[in-house]
């Protein structure tokens, strides 16, 4: 991995105008700069709002939860939501030069064949199904796991690998999983996730040991230095400049300064689920009857901006207090499986994972005996990979500093906590798994609850599962909720893309970093055809 210099890792001083400006350097921001960058023909300007990634809580993945609430972290909250007893969930999201690729669990999740399938029905385009994102990560991973030529690939820029010498609690889950009848697998990426899901260990961007493998020190960092790339930081985009109906170039603040500059090709939105809407809106793209409530100039009606959020549902719980306390290992997080909540889904949706720590909400804390201390306890959480809810990102006002109002709307379709029900109650027949016993003093919570009491719970356990997405739909024009086209441009509006989660129809069934990287490589692909460039992918 290319360590940064103290003086490369952001540009003092940048050009009046590049050809492509690419906003927010984040998972699919370094991706989609790093590509531009590849033909010397053409500048690229990245601009990032956080700082430098290198910091030893980025570097070393077993850090990464000191990251959460830091000022790596937006620092953003849900809205109160009955569904979770008026509870106020918070969504990390990333601040730093490589975005939630740098403060995430390092877990390398591809995605289901649905997914994809779903996602090029909903674009009607076929270069978004299955087989063709196969061959996107083909090329860019360094698989060091099991062989699989059709679905992995090796000699790319990203390492993947399991976990090496994990806890020795992973094993029994493994043991006890299968049993149920969710099968143990080789490679919890590979056949898996084109049938019925599995178990197994899962897929981590790692290197030598605990290294980080980021977007930022993988794609970004061996590009330092070239002539024709500028990566900005501690920079935030408050604004689109447009030309008529044509994104000319952007806005942004550093250091209480004002600064403009123009693109004279396209200007490309990796802000995220959150803050990609939000820019939409404060410059005029969205809801007309949203942007004229805050007194903000309609440029182009679109009813989607901001809709269809979607994140996956993380539970805290359930914990069990370890006989012998086990330190986490790796990025405290080895073990895996999906599975489905009921008999006639498509696709898993249930997607449960273990974190080596005691792992509670604010409000279970206050409700059990939580165990105290990293290595004292293990938490087999509940994660729900296909939620029926959708949520909202609303602007709070027309400043381009204040927060954005996101009412996630978690467990809001009965359906979803349904799932969640049964998630919990999957996960404490593996865990209560007498495979298990040598490393369970005893069950922390929840316990045997039924009925009512287990719903109260499942509302007061869950969070997110950092995957927030959806919020500018890619589809079809005739799709009233779609913000961009299956080329990734803004409807109704010239030189403007959109290229990271916020753009998934529905939400992966898995972490969203490794589709995430699809949806940039893709738009690079995109770029690079329609404007003929040059260079090595």
């Amino acid at each position: 991995m290319t360590m940064l210099r103290d003086n490369e890792h952001l540009a003092e001083q940048v050009r009046p105008a590049y050809d492509f400006i690419v906003c927010g350097g984040g998972a699919a921001g370094c991706v989609i700069a790093r590509r531009l960058a590849e033909d010397p023909r053409v500048s690229v300007l990245l601009v990032e709002a956080g700082g430098s990634d290198r910091v030893p809580a980025v570097l070393d993945t077993t850090l990464w939860m000191s990251n959460i609430g830091s000022e790596r972290d937006w620092g953003y909250k849900a809205q109160p939501s009955p569904a979770l007893n008026g509870r106020t969930p918070l969504l990390p999201m990333g601040k730093v030069l490589g975005g939630g690729s740098s403060i995430n669990g390092s877990v390398w999740a591809r995605g289901h064949r649905n997914d994809y399938e779903d996602w090029a029905e909903a674009a009607g385009d076929p270069a978004w199904g299955y087989e063709s994102v196969l061959a996107i990560y083909r090329r860019i991973e360094d698989w060091r796991g099991p062989a699989d030529a059709h679905r992995r690939g090796t000699g790319g820029l990203l390492t993947v690998q399991q976990p090496q010498d994990p806890v020795p609690l992973v094993p029994a889950l493994i043991e006890a999983t299968d049993a149920l009848g969710i099968p143990a697998v080789d490679d919890i990426n590979g056949a898996a996730m084109e049938g019925d899901g599995g178990c197994g260990l899962a897929n981590m961007l790692v290197q030598d040991g605990n290294q980080r493998v980021s977007m930022s020190a993988t794609y970004l960092h061996p590009y330092l230095g070239r002539p024709n790339l500028d990566v900005l930081l501690c920079a935030e985009v408050t604004e689109i400049l447009f030309e008529g109906t044509r994104a000319s170039g952007i806005a942004f603040v550093r250091r209480g300064k004002h600064h403009t500059v123009r693109a004279g090709r396209e200007v490309v939105l990796s802000l995220g689920a959150i803050n990609t809407p939000k820019l939409l809106m404060l410059s005029g793209i969205g809801d007309a009857a949203q942007l004229q409530r805050h007194g903000i100039a309609v440029r182009q009606h679109l009813a989607g901006v901001g809709r269809n959020f979607q994140d996956h549902i993380l539970l805290a719980g359930c914990c069990w207090e370890y006989v012998t306390p086990e330190p986490p290992r790796n990025n405290a997080a080895e073990f895996v499986f999906y599975a489905k909540s009921r008999a006639g889904l498509r696709t898993p949706d249930l997607m449960p994972v273990l974190e080596e720590t005691p792992f509670a909400s604010e409000t279970v804390a206050q409700q059990f005996d939580v165990p105290r201390g990293a290595a004292s306890a293990w938490t087999l959480a509940p994660g729900l990979a296909r939620p029926d809810s959708r949520g909202q990102v609303l602007l709070a006002s027309a400043d381009p500093f204040a927060a954005p109002l996101v009412h996630a709307n978690f467990l809001a379709e009965p359906s979803d906590l349904q799932a969640m029900v049964r998630c919990v109650e999957l996960c404490r027949e593996i865990g209560n798994a007498a495979v298990c016993t040598p490393f369970r003093r005893r069950e922390a919570f929840p316990g045997p609850l039924r009925g009512a009491a287990l719903q109260d719970f499942v509302r007061n356990a869950a969070g997110t599962y950092f995957h927030q997405s959806g919020t500018a739909k890619m589809g079809r024009a005739s799709d009233r909720d779609a913000v961009v086209d299956g080329q990734l441009r803004v409807f109704g509006i010239d030189g403007l893309r959109v290229a990271d989660a916020s753009v998934m129809p529905s939400i992966a069934t898995g972490n969203t970093m490794a589709p995430t990287v699809v949806i940039a490589e893709r738009a690079a692909e995109i770029l690079r055809s329609a404007h003929r460039l040059q260079g090595e992918a």
